[in-house]
């Protein structure tokens, strides 16, 4: 493991070196769309302009469960309404980064959502259906997100091919340098149009291989069966791409008890060796996990492990693994191994906690530069 600074001081340089690289990467993602509100809960209200948040999961859920068998009143302060979605949040976040990016998803039909016009202007964008919707409620520790789904079932092969065009669509995967499938647990008609890709797409690509990022987004509400097809489908994909497989902390139990694996130790050294295991039974090219204060990836050549610029406070926390995501496949498009890749990352991510904001590649390189204590 290379030194923190001199791997913080390498990685700025090289960033720095191709920071105008991002340019001349193409990149096709897709498939989900959400308008996210992020919401605060009041704790006290003081006056009509000023009130207290309350600023632990824990407490809000004791709050809820001191109701049972009554009743309560709980207060709710709209914070900024956002484009959401893990495709949205990471291909804004590439964007941002410069990177040439076509999205199809679901962000309004026939015309799109207001929340995406700006996203819409730094990309190109087609949307097949209207979005979801996400209640996003934050806490200092954590949030939780409320959905409304009901739209997310248009998004199957066969509106794809109906309002997208098959053609079109193995155009865009043939000639773009990065793939990025996203959000399979919410988009209940993944497993086909992977199926379906794998059939009709895949075998027309010729070239290079090219990078494909996949990312479940929290599977634990969906069945064991659904689960392990998916991470069959996954594997099946790296016969044709380079695959990167996603996870933060809590997917990586997940996966790591449904394939039947000890997910007990959830320090750096037992994520370690989880991330080992799930790569023998999902053998990709990277396995990629994401905790809030570090992050680790997998491959054939063993593990690497950054430390993240973990905020006990942070402005923002929706999306923060998608701008992970983001920032670890800018990072290997333009060349970073795994672990500059990972400081790339947990840079990108540490830039949006701290500003809501998406960052450019020197926003993160500056920040490797100026590493903050906390």
């Amino acid at each position: 493991m290379t030194d923190p600074k001199v791997l913080r001081q390498q990685t700025a340089a090289k960033l720095h070196a191709a920071a105008s690289k991002p340019a001349k990467i193409s990149a096709f993602i897709g498939l989900d769309g959400f308008v996210d509100e992020i919401l605060h809960v009041v704790d006290k209200r003081e006056s009509a302009e000023k009130y207290t948040r309350l600023g632990q999961m824990d407490d809000w859920g004791k709050r809820i469960c001191a109701a049972a068998g009554k009743s309560t009143n709980i207060e709710l302060v709209s914070q900024m309404t956002k484009l959401g979605g893990n495709g949205p949040i990471m291909a804004n976040a590439m964007s941002a980064f410069g990177v040439k990016v076509s999205y199809l998803g679901i962000l309004g039909y026939p015309n799109l959502h207001p929340v995406f016009a700006d996203f819409a202007k730094r990309a190109e964008v087609v949307s097949i259906a209207e979005p979801g919707y996400t209640d996003a409620v934050e806490f200092e520790d954590g949030k939780v997100m409320l959905g409304k789904h009901q739209s997310l079932r248009q998004m199957n092969w066969a509106n794809i091919k109906a309002r997208y065009g098959q053609d079109k669509f193995t155009a865009k995967v043939a000639g773009s340098d990065f793939v990025g499938f996203v959000n399979w647990t919410m988009l209940t008609y993944m497993n086909g149009i992977w199926e379906a890709i794998l059939k009709e797409v895949c075998p027309k690509l010729k070239g290079p291989r090219k990078k494909l990022f996949i990312d479940l987004a929290d599977p634990e509400k969906r069945t064991k069966a659904d689960i392990l097809k998916a991470l069959k489908l996954i594997t099946a994909f790296e016969k044709h791409f380079d695959v990167v497989f996603g996870l933060n902390q809590k997917e990586a139990a997940e996966i790591g008890t449904v394939l039947g694996l000890s997910t007990a130790n959830q320090t750096e050294a037992g994520l370690s060796q989880l991330g080992q295991e799930i790569l023998q039974r999902v053998p990709v090219n990277t396995l990629v996990i994401h905790p809030t204060a570090f992050a680790l990836s997998v491959d054939q050549n063993g593990v690497n492990l950054v430390q993240g610029p973990f905020t006990a406070k942070p402005l923002i926390t929706t999306g923060a693994g998608d701008h992970f995501n983001a920032g670890f496949c800018m990072g290997r498009l333009l060349g970073l191994n795994n672990e500059e890749s990972l400081l790339a990352g947990v840079a990108t991510s540490g830039f949006y906690v701290r500003t809501a904001k998406s960052p450019s590649v020197k926003d993160i390189a500056g920040l490797m530069k100026k590493w903050p204590a906390k």
